[in-house]
């Protein structure tokens, strides 16, 4: 079964290569595949929507079915924002140290127990056709520290604590944060519909 994956980015494609690999026989590409870039505009109120809407567009223009999602943080405090903005929260030519800034700032007098949020993952495979072949969700419960701590990680990985952890997911490396990630727990629901679809 050949998937395409909704990115240009090779690490990411490596990443569900990982996460993916019980799937026998599974083959993943890249959009670098394509002879023409699809830009699919993110501009729906849900990460089910937006990874629905660009899985949709990609397969048709790719031929063969399409791996997409979205992905963001949700903090209980802020009402579930950043949410979908969660890569443009501090507006036009956001950067993870502006949106880590912004998003401190909005939670500059929130106590420690009241600063509760998620990362969420969705991801949506469709076919050629507009089929929806799958659609899983995947969370990581945690909560907004007070300062950016950790070099490794990325966007918000520095202010978040995960559930049973006393460090942020920048802190812990690589390797924890995919055991734990929303990405791989949505992935781990992705893999036995993937199986599933193999079957003659």
């Amino acid at each position: 079964m050949r998937l395409l994956v909704a990115t240009m980015n090779a690490g990411k494609l490596r990443e569900y290569e990982r996460l993916l690999a019980d799937v026998p026989g599974l083959e993943l590409e890249t959009m670098a595949s394509l002879s023409k870039p699809v830009d699919v505009e993110e501009d729906l109120d849900t990460f089910l929507g937006n990874a629905r809407k660009k899985a949709t567009a990609i397969a048709a223009v790719a031929g063969i079915p399409c791996l997409a999602d979205d992905s963001g943080l949700e903090v209980e405090a802020l009402g579930g924002r950043p949410g979908v903005h969660s890569a443009r929260y501090s507006g036009e030519g956001a950067t993870d140290a502006r949106n880590n800034e912004k998003l401190l700032h909005e939670l500059r007098d929130v106590p420690d127990d009241q600063r509760t949020a998620r990362f969420r993952c969705a991801i949506a495979v469709v076919d050629s056709g507009g089929r929806e072949l799958a659609v899983v969700e995947g969370a990581c419960e945690g909560r907004i520290g007070q300062e950016p701590k950790g070099a490794h990680g990325f966007g918000y990985d520095p202010l978040f604590v995960p559930e049973g952890y006393t460090q942020t997911m920048a802190e812990l490396g690589l390797e924890t944060k995919n055991e734990i990630s929303h990405r791989a727990k949505a992935a781990e629901k992705l893999v036995p519909l993937l199986r599933e679809l193999q079957k003659p």
